[in-house]
């Protein structure tokens, strides 16, 4: 309850209201939980094999990469841009930071969290200031073009990105291979080895 209470505060920095319906919201919320859930637990599945890992805090990273993709894409129509991004960087990298613990799965929170984020350009798109009030402005004020042009670069690279890298997990997957053979270094991702502790299965 108090991630979700601090996400609820860091989307209200920006301040802006676009107007969408609640229906619409609350279909792309559940897009990313169940996507970014998902492909977090198969980047899981792929580096932790010899041991079983539940929780939603896969999905729960989701939002805070579509939070962060959503306030990128968006950038020019948000207005405390900076105090937006700097908090919400300082939160999702304390958040990542301690889970480098031992017996924390943080695969799962990765792979949720990158979903989210490219997901967030793909579903989280507004349009540009000044679109939706076009009508009221004189012909020579109007804005012409509803999104801008890096808005539908990064949708095109987001989607290029999600459909690759699911598509090439699931084959690694479904072939059994072990994540740790491509990746020697990966295992830090989830564990950092101290005095205090060691990071054995």
């Amino acid at each position: 309850m108090a991630c979700l209470e601090i996400m609820d505060w860091i989307g209200k920095i920006g301040s802006l209201k676009m107007g969408q319906g609640s229906a619409w919201q609350s279909n792309v919320e559940a897009y990313h939980l169940h996507l970014a859930a998902r492909c977090g637990s198969v980047l899981s599945s792929l580096f932790i094999q010899r041991s079983i890992s539940v929780g939603a805090s896969g999905a729960l990273f989701g939002l805070l990469g579509a939070m962060l993709s959503e306030l990128l894409t968006n950038w020019t129509i948000y207005t405390n841009k900076a105090a937006a991004l700097i908090t919400l960087t300082v939160i999702i990298v304390i958040n990542l930071a301690v889970r480098i613990l031992p017996h924390v799965d943080n695969f799962a929170h990765i792979g949720g969290f990158l979903t989210g984020f490219l997901l967030g350009f793909v579903l989280l798109l507004r349009p540009q200031f000044g679109w939706v009030g076009r009508k009221h402005l004189p012909a020579s004020a109007r804005v012409t073009s509803k999104h801008k042009a890096y808005q539908y670069l990064f949708l095109v690279i987001a989607m290029v990105l999600l459909i690759v890298g699911f598509t090439v997990g699931l084959v690694m997957l479904f072939r059994g291979e072990n994540g740790h053979d491509h990746c020697s270094w990966c295992h830090y991702l989830s564990c950092v080895p101290t005095s205090k502790w060691h990071c054995g299965n």
